[in-house]
């Protein structure tokens, strides 16, 4: 989708950019190693249909989440996700992967202490002696009062319920900044890592040993850790192999798009309070892709896929490279492992690549629908009214293109098979309200402007259907708030849920 000011160049050209974006689509989808989805074909019924769908049952497309700062794991045979709520912490729960977007959350905390019930940054869940411990940052509303907790669960149960068990503080840091907490376990140890004041930045990597899941036992360590900006280092994370263990961490500012995951490493039996055991990797190891839209990637944890042979990192992600902490999303990745015992996390993906499931998901059976009418399943989308369509929106559009109208009473309107239906599309400063509906039901307001343009946002997620067929119908109401300059409504893909 062009720049909002240049839309309307384009209304005389609208069939013209329909064709171009169906034979781009065409050669996009013939070149191998492009990060559009490798499962496109028009909608069809038969055999060929049966084929792509059984294709899109075992992949899935990101985003996971509409929040930052995202922690995961694989536990009796389901996914838990938690990411930054501010408020409370929600916890969101699937057998597949690629369910993750359309699950309903729980929350799991709330906190009525004015002292830490504001602010919830990063939850973080690990399992100890049957029980779940919870580990987040909250402050009273002022940033530098933002401190370490953690919960205990009543039950062997990640989703809870919990319980407040303490305020984590290292002696030598009692009423300090500090955020992100992240464990270390070595030995039969646990230690604190976390990010906080030190002489070498405001936000720095601190370790500190603990003598149970709930308690510091000693003074932090400081670490001086390279990061590229000057600034931060902060949501460290740990993985274990050939003999090593590997802190990663972010650094760089998290609203700026050159947001990047760092990495040290020491030996399995090296002390980890010791500065000097660590090993110091040169250079980022996950960083921006500005060829995939992909900007700011960071604020990662890591999972084994269902039958333990595969692991992943989960990350946030921006689709802008304009300096802003808004439009960060959940996102998963499978990465590798190189011949000299280093991780390799490849490059972030694009944000509607399609990935094949971890090993050993059960699958999802989802599906896309682009708007140009091309789809992974049984889906498809017609229009009424004047569009304009074409390829100017490239790494934010999901195959490169989308369609987009400022004409009150143009409607579009995917049909499709399915539990519930995800639209996905630009958010602009020059974008409007449009109604949105199910089934020839009620309209839902749906405010489609953003201050910051934005790629493949959520811009409205479906109640859960019944199974089968439905039509989810938006219209342009040529209406638009006090703060956007036009009323144009984008269309771009739509992800399809059939469980």
């Amino acid at each position: 989708m062009p720049p909002s000011s240049s839309r309307p160049l384009l209304l005389s050209r609208a069939r013209l950019g329909l064709l171009v974006a169906a034979l781009l689509g065409l050669v996009v989808g013939l070149l191998p190693g492009l990060t559009a989805p490798a499962t496109a074909a028009p909608a069809a019924s038969g055999p060929r249909a049966e084929a792509a769908e059984a294709a899109a049952a075992g992949t899935f497309r990101n985003p996971l989440n509409s929040g930052p700062d995202p922690f995961m794991t694989h536990w009796n045979g389901t996914y838990y996700l938690t990411t930054t709520q501010g408020g409370s912490i929600k916890m969101w729960r699937s057998p597949s992967l690629g369910n993750l977007a359309a699950a309903d959350p729980v929350t799991v905390w709330t906190d009525t202490d004015p002292s830490r019930n504001r602010n919830i940054w990063a939850p973080e869940f690990y399992r100890f002696d049957g029980r779940w411990y919870l580990y987040y940052t909250a402050d009273d509303g002022v940033d530098d009062h933002h401190r370490l907790y953690v919960l205990e669960s009543e039950r062997d149960d990640p989703a809870g319920p919990y319980h407040f068990k303490a305020k984590l503080a290292p002696p030598n840091h009692a009423d300090d900044f500090a955020i992100d907490a992240g464990i270390l376990q070595l030995g039969g140890r646990l230690y604190l890592a976390y990010s906080g004041i030190n002489q070498y930045q405001h936000n720095g990597l601190n370790i500190a040993p603990m003598s149970n899941p709930y308690t510091v036992s000693g003074n932090a360590v400081a670490f001086d850790a390279a990061g590229g900006c000057p600034e931060v280092r902060e949501g460290p994370e740990f993985l274990y192999r050939n003999g090593r263990v590997w802190m990663t961490y972010s650094a760089c500012d998290t609203g700026k798009p050159d947001y990047q995951v760092w990495m040290m490493s020491m030996p399995l039996t090296s002390d980890p309070l010791v500065p000097g055991n660590w090993r110091q990797h040169q250079g980022a190891v996950f960083s921006r892709a500005d060829d995939r839209g992909v900007f700011g990637p960071g604020h990662h944890a890591f999972f084994t896929s269902p039958d333990g042979t595969e692991d992943w990192i989960v990350y946030h992600a921006k689709t802008t490279s304009q300096n802003t902490y808004s439009n960060r999303t959940t996102r998963a990745q499978k990465f590798t492992w190189r011949a000299d015992g280093t991780p390799d996390f490849g490059r972030p993906l694009a944000m509607g690549a399609t990935q094949d499931l971890p090993s050993g998901d059960p699958g999802s059976g989802n599906y896309w629908i682009n708007d140009d009418n091309r789809s992974s399943g049984a889906g498809s989308v017609t229009y009424t009214g004047d569009w304009n369509s074409g390829t100017g929106c490239a790494t934010q559009c999901f195959w490169s293109d989308d369609h987009w109208s400022d004409r009150a009473g143009a409607t579009a309107t995917f049909s499709f098979t399915g539990t519930r239906i995800v639209l996905l599309s630009v958010k602009d400063t020059g974008n409007g309200y449009a109604a949105v509906s199910i089934d020839g039901g009620a309209e839902q307001r749906v405010d489609f402007h953003n201050p910051i343009r934005v790629g493949e946002a959520v811009q409205y997620v479906s109640p859960r259907l019944a199974n089968g067929g439905h039509t989810l119908r938006i219209r342009v109401t040529g209406e638009h708030n006090s703060q956007s300059g036009a009323s144009f409504v984008s269309v771009d893909r739509a992800e399809v849920y059939t469980n």
